[in-house]
């Protein structure tokens, strides 16, 4: 028996337990959500009828689906690419510091740490109508803040909470790809007479392009899911469906309305639109990365 032979198994022994994981707590519910998308239940889940695309079509007659696909769009791209705009210029500027870069960048990794849920809390008392400290000092400007009566304010509301809990994941990459950039081709632009904002759009960009393009799958995966922790202690999907997306229209058809079948349609539906989603971006967006 040759080396090779004698280990060949390893490797995989290694990997059995993450593997088991994933397929336990992953492929096994995904699956189960596809057989039960196809299916009528009650909500004990004591019996069942076959229903074929009768769940499918069910959804997507519903004109509240849609008012959550809308919410979602737009909840979605406020959060990634906001997440990442701000990421990139706090990053940029902590690559910049040199006295207490430490404690800086610390500083502004510590919100990653908090949990979506808790997140969701610490700005649901800050925006807070009668006590929040951000909604008097809005008051005081004339502004007539009250995210539970106004829809549009609950959705910034649950973006601006979002924004400031993956902001720190993004800022680790982003200030990771800044320093890995060779300073002599900043050096030499500058020397070719390129001022500072030529310099980042011609040279820092660019390089820049490979964690961008890693940062708008993870943050587009984010907004999608992620944020049902947030969505949830914040509004619950109110005022009127005003912060209801997709994910979260599946917690309230499942779990509190007992469509078992409907709610299984809409994962389903969900999922496709992800992976739609993540193949446009491989199929499109990956061609203006420059590795």
């Amino acid at each position: 028996m040759t080396h090779f032979q004698r280990y060949r198994f390893t490797p995989w022994l290694l990997m059995a337990p993450q593997l088991i994981i994933v397929g336990v707590f992953f492929f096994w519910p995904a699956l189960q959500a596809v057989e039960q998308a196809f299916y009528v239940e009650d909500a004990f889940g004591l019996s069942r009828q076959f229903a074929g695309l009768a769940n499918f079509v069910a959804v997507l007659q519903e004109p509240d689906y849609y008012q959550a696909l809308g919410t979602t769009v737009v909840f979605s791209l406020s959060v990634a690419l906001g997440a990442m705009a701000i990421a990139l210029l706090l990053a940029v500027q902590a690559d910049r510091v040199l006295k207490g870069a430490n404690a800086y960048k610390t500083l502004l990794i510590w919100p990653y740490a908090v949990a979506p849920a808790v997140a969701g809390v610490l700005w649901l008392f800050l925006f807070d109508p009668t006590l929040g400290l951000v909604s008097a000092a809005l008051k005081a400007l004339g502004i007539d803040w009250n995210h539970n009566l106004d829809g549009s304010q609950a959705l910034l509301l649950v973006i601006l909470a979002s924004i400031w809990k993956q902001m720190s994941y993004n800022f680790v990459f982003f200030l990771a790809g800044l320093q890995a950039i060779p300073k002599s081709l900043l050096e030499a632009a500058a020397i070719d007479g390129a001022g500072p904002w030529r310099r980042f759009w011609t040279v820092t960009f660019p390089l820049l392009s490979p964690t961008s393009f890693f940062l708008l799958v993870m943050n587009s995966v984010y907004a999608f899911f992620e944020t049902f922790g947030t969505i949830d202690t914040v509004t619950g999907g109110g005022p009127g469906g005003a912060t209801t997306t997709l994910v979260y229209k599946v917690y309230q058809d499942g779990f509190i309305g007992q469509d078992l079948g409907a709610s299984a349609a809409q994962s389903v539906l969900l999922m496709i639109l992800v992976g739609l989603l993540t193949l446009i971006q491989f199929r499109f967006v990956e061609r203006r990365v420059q590795y």
